[in-house]
């Protein structure tokens, strides 16, 4: 079976069961979700993608032959109300004329609703990926509007007395202003935005709003950012302290590395991929900070649901009575959502989640006639509405009871993986399925949520590293050349799991084994070929490139803009350094320094001491090896890396007394992070 669905599953009971639905930015390094979504050109070594094998064609038709493909409701929904669309094939530019954003690299996919999946591609992941090539300008009903395609999340509009209520603006501010411009006015009308609301800390829901909004206008009060409580602190700080791996991740999560089309990236689950563009951050006016909270703005009223550590650390959903209308933010879209996310992050409460869906229903059930979200399209009907959130609800609450069920049970976080799965009457409801989560990492990720890495066997306790457990088990199977060759029979049978597993040992083990490293990436793109999740595709596909191809240094992306870094707290920037002080290099060293911050009338003192960081607010040392006075603003850009404090020091911006050369011991303690680190091999 693949990734999704447990291997060793019966045809029989993966028809009856469906068991491992849904699978679930971002924009490298920006807080929560992927990077470019065009892959830049990557240099071929005549290592091509193969096809797909029989047992890829065999497992794939089991999808085909086992959901309800005759359903296109979800076709219907994600058509109607559709008033503009930018011209096909929709492309967005940036100033300078490169696209940020470009739908015409995936015309393959085609308009047809009915399932003429490649062989190299999950039907059920195929079909979600030309769901999300319609885009538009929608009316969801007379008042609310949706731009859905053109950003890896949806920008929703609010008709206001005077004006419009704006929803998550999009990545970047091209995106954003090119629907505004091209789509917005001159359907909508040419009236002002009073207010944009961010219903969660991921880019995806904040990171265009410089494109709509001026921040003169924030300033005079004209326009009110609302958000959740805790806002700024979770989307400036989700990818600070983990940032670079995190970043790295997540361009195998999202494909940016891959070649759009059936033998690379097809979708995202979310979304196609996320736009290339600028990214802002608009510092909130206003905020949601209790369930049941009423917030009136321009004539309509907004009903507060509070759903902190939920989809986003910080998140809220509100329902609008003047259009029975209820804004799930991202708890209740069209697929399984990630409980964990492969990029790396915080494990998501599934009970947590489940509740705030059910506390909608007990809230607002009974009046809700249309469902939008942060991404996907909506529902309509009350019935259905109803049907939807209680779906959305009983899969995570699912996922986490049955997981913890087995746990108390004894059962290991692999061996509940493995045999985990969704009741029938979930598994095969469209939004259910594995398009951005999985079953298995999702039950996993419930499991370490509770319990922890450890998963109690004492053999599991202190295992070896990669290479040297690799080492000693191709040794213990008799060598390389035994290892791949009874590893080619199992990968003839099909048994991708296992060549991959065994195989792994024989790349960490030997990085310059090139046939083994081939076979590898043969397995992967199978795996690949096989996942009804974008994010497992795209790292499968992105591990077989790398493998044939090694990691091509493309340009880094940048992880943080300068609104985010503005907006960070200076807390935040010192525990970011002590993630990078290295530890060896500052053992036996003792240094303290005071800084000064003039425009903001901060004090700190920081130091470093048996090999970590420590910091005090309001705290000056007389016998510091040196003080600091500048100003935030000219340290924001030593926190950019457009300058550096002892540039800042020549230039008078800022000023140094005491030992010079302790701040230079200090910054030669710091690493600087490879962003182009290995994944695939050691």
């Amino acid at each position: 079976m693949s990734p999704s669905d447990s291997s060793g599953i019966s045809r029989s009971d993966f028809l009856r069961g469906m068991a491992s639905a849904g699978l679930a930015v971002t924009f490298v390094g920006r807080s929560g979700e992927a990077n470019a979504q065009d892959a830049p050109p990557v240099p071929q070594s005549g290592n091509e993608p193969k096809p797909a094998t029989q047992a890829t064609l065999e497992y794939n038709a089991m999808y085909r032959n086992g959901l309800p493909f005759d359903d296109v409701q979800d076709f219907e929904d994600s058509r109607r109300g559709l008033l503009a669309a930018l011209p096909d094939p929709a492309i967005i530019k940036n100033a300078d004329g490169v696209p940020v954003w470009d739908l015409s690299v995936y015309q393959f996919l085609g308009t047809s609703e009915t399932d003429d999946a490649p062989d190299t591609v999950n039907p059920s992941l195929w079909r979600m990926a030309k769901l999300n090539m319609i885009h538009g300008l929608f009316e969801v009903v007379d008042g609310i509007y949706q731009a859905r395609g053109y950003d890896l999340s949806v920008m929703s509009i609010i008709r206001t007395d005077t004006g419009y209520i704006v929803i998550d603006p999009l990545v970047s501010s091209e995106t954003a202003a090119a629907v505004w411009k091209q789509l917005v006015i001159p359907k909508l009308g040419d009236k002002p935005i009073v207010a944009v609301i961010y219903t969660h800390s991921h880019v995806d829901h904040y990171g265009g709003v410089r494109g709509l909004v001026n921040q003169a206008d924030i300033d005079a009060g004209k326009v009110k950012i609302i958000a959740p409580e805790d806002f700024t602190d979770a989307a400036v700080g989700e990818n600070i302290i983990a940032g670079n791996a995190m970043s790295r991740r997540a361009s195998y999560m999202y494909g940016n590395l891959l070649p759009r089309g059936p033998l690379g990236q097809v979708d995202g689950g979310l979304g196609k991929s996320t736009s290339s563009g600028e990214i802002g951050l608009a510092l909130p006016t206003d905020w949601a900070t209790e369930t049941g909270q009423k917030i009136t703005i321009d004539g309509v009223e907004l009903q507060v649901l509070m759903a902190p550590e939920s989809e986003a650390p910080s998140e809220f959903m509100f329902f609008i009575p003047k259009y029975k209308a209820f804004c799930a933010a991202e708890d209740a879209c069209h697929t399984l959502h990630n409980l964990y996310t492969l990029r790396g992050a915080k494990v998501r409460d599934g009970l947590l989640w489940s509740k705030y869906l059910q506390q909608a229903l007990d809230m607002f059930g009974g009046d809700m006639e249309v469902l939008f979200a942060s991404h996907h399209w909506p529902t309509w009907g009350n019935e259905r509405v109803v049907n939807h959130i209680k779906k959305q609800r009983d899969m995570f609450r699912y996922l986490h009871d049955q997981v913890m069920r087995m746990a108390n049970s004894g059962m290991t976080p692999k061996e509940i993986g493995e045999v985990i799965r969704l009741p029938p009457g979930l598994a095969t409801t469209w939004a259910c399925r594995s398009y951005y989560g999985s079953v298995y990492h999702d039950a996993v990720a419930q499991y370490n949520l509770r319990l922890g890495f450890f998963d109690g066997v004492p053999a599991n306790l202190h295992q070896l590293p990669p290479t040297e457990a690799g080492r000693r088990y191709v040794d213990f199977m008799g060598g390389a050349d035994n290892v791949l060759r009874q590893a080619k029979e199992s990968y003839e049978k099909g048994d991708y799991r296992w060549v991959a597993e065994v195989v792994n040992h024989v790349v960490f083990s030997d990085a310059n084994n090139v046939a083994a490293k081939h076979l590898l990436a043969d397995t992967y793109e199978q795996l690949g070929y096989q996942s009804e999740s974008g994010p497992w595709r795209n790292f499968y596909l992105t591990g077989a490139r790398e493998l044939r191809d090694g990691v091509t240094q493309l340009p880094t992306p940048n992880t943080a803009s300068p609104d985010t870094i503005r907006a960070m707290p200076i807390e935040m920037f010192f525990d970011f350094l002590g993630v990078r002080l290295n530890g060896d290099r500052a053992a036996g060293k003792t240094i303290n320094l005071n800084l000064e911050l003039t425009d903001t009338k901060e004090k700190y003192v920081v130091g470093v001491e048996n090999s970590a960081i420590h910091y005090s607010k309001d705290k000056s040392l007389p016998n510091a090896d040196a003080s600091i006075v500048t100003t935030r603003t000219d340290l924001n850009d030593v926190m950019l890396g457009v300058s550096t404090m002892e540039k800042q020091v020549v230039e008078g911006k800022a000023k140094l007394t005491g030992d010079p050369k302790k701040l230079s011991e200090f910054v030669g303690l710091l690493d600087n992070f490879e962003f182009w680190f290995n994944i695939v091999t050691a």
